[in-house]
């Protein structure tokens, strides 16, 4: 028997969620069963679309009900193993979830044989977020030399690989971000031309005054207002990837949505992403994002609490938009 720590549901949040949504608890677990492994959990993913799938509003994960451990992408080591394709020592990519040990069958589970540098970054810029941005800005914004792109949330895991993956492919990135903090890590550390603080700049007018003659690529992280204003600062055939709606997730119910005509006038092309339909696109993204890796061309910047414990807390603190780079917890 091990004793295993988890992270479960004890209410529904209303808004933005508190730490006494959650609660701690303890459980004896058992061995793996046939065909399935054990593995101790060492970094967790925290994401804000765990938002969505607690209020049962994420279309792709079950919703998380009262009482049920909260989902979450984990990096793990197999403790002990009864799968044929799983030995006991090897580090995976799995589900763990909010808790320190998990059962799995191996499906969805990808060993990290051959990971170069920190395991997190499985977690972050070479993992889900990293694949988000890369496919789709390459997929659907199609970034070519001398293009203007903007990102909003720019300095999170997926904004500051949109920006460095656009860079790299000779575009002039822009970022949005909401503290001058966040905004000086985004032009000195992820090399973008410039930032724009949302909560004490004018976006329109500074769009106005960085592109006067337009967006060619705008990937949005947060809809909203943001989105509103974007949609009437485009460039003539600009491409629109629609990838998070941060400025909804605390919502109970969806705000009204931006004014498109303007997207019709400017023959603009609007793409939503989703990143489980392009794990074909994997192997190839974490080859070239190694090299970027190696080369220098890619910087990344975690924001990581320790202990199971410190979960709900760090999980809040994302909500409330006060995280600084890929939000884990290691435990």
């Amino acid at each position: 028997m091990t004793i295993n720590r988890k992270i479960v549901l004890k209410k529904s949040p209303e808004g933005i969620p508190v730490e006494g949504d959650f609660e701690l608890l303890e459980e004896e677990i058992n061995g793996p069963g046939s065909n399935q492994f054990l593995s101790k959990t060492i970094h967790l993913s925290l994401d804000p679309y765990i938002r969505g799938v607690i209020t049962g509003r994420h279309i792709y994960s079950e919703k998380v009900n009262i009482g049920d451990t909260i989902v979450g992408r984990t990096v793990s080591e197999i403790i002990e193993s009864n799968h044929p394709e799983f030995k006991k020592g090897e580090t995976v990519l799995s589900s763990n979830g909010w808790q320190e040990y998990g059962i799995s069958d191996g499906e969805g589970v990808r060993k990290l044989t051959g990971h170069q540098g920190k395991l997190s970054t499985a977690l972050g810029i070479m993992g889900m977020p990293g694949l988000t941005a890369y496919a789709g800005l390459m997929v659907y914004g199609e970034p070519k030399e001398g293009d203007i792109l903007v990102v909003s949330a720019a300095s999170g895991p997926v904004g500051c690989m949109v920006g460095q993956i656009a860079q790299i492919h000779g575009a002039k990135a822009i970022g949005i971000a909401g503290t001058e903090e966040k905004c000086k890590t985004v032009k000195d550390t992820f090399g973008f031309e410039e930032c724009i603080n949302y909560k004490t700049e004018n976006i329109d007018q500074r769009i106005k005054e960085l592109c006067p003659d337009g967006v060619d690529i705008y990937f949005d992280n947060v809809g909203g207002e943001t989105l509103d204003i974007m949609t009437k600062n485009l460039a003539y055939e600009a491409r629109i990837v629609l990838c998070g709606f941060m400025t909804q997730y605390n919502l109970s119910s969806p705000p009204p949505g931006p004014n498109l005509g303007p997207i019709v006038g400017a023959r603009a092309t609007i793409r939503g992403v989703v990143v489980y339909d392009h794990y074909d696109k994997q192997d190839e993204f974490i080859s070239k994002a190694n090299q970027w890796l190696e080369d220098g061309k890619i910087k990344y910047i975690e924001d990581e609490a320790i202990g199971i414990e410190k979960t709900p807390a760090q999980f809040c603190k994302l909500m409330r938009g006060e995280n600084f780079g890929k939000t884990i917890v290691t435990m």
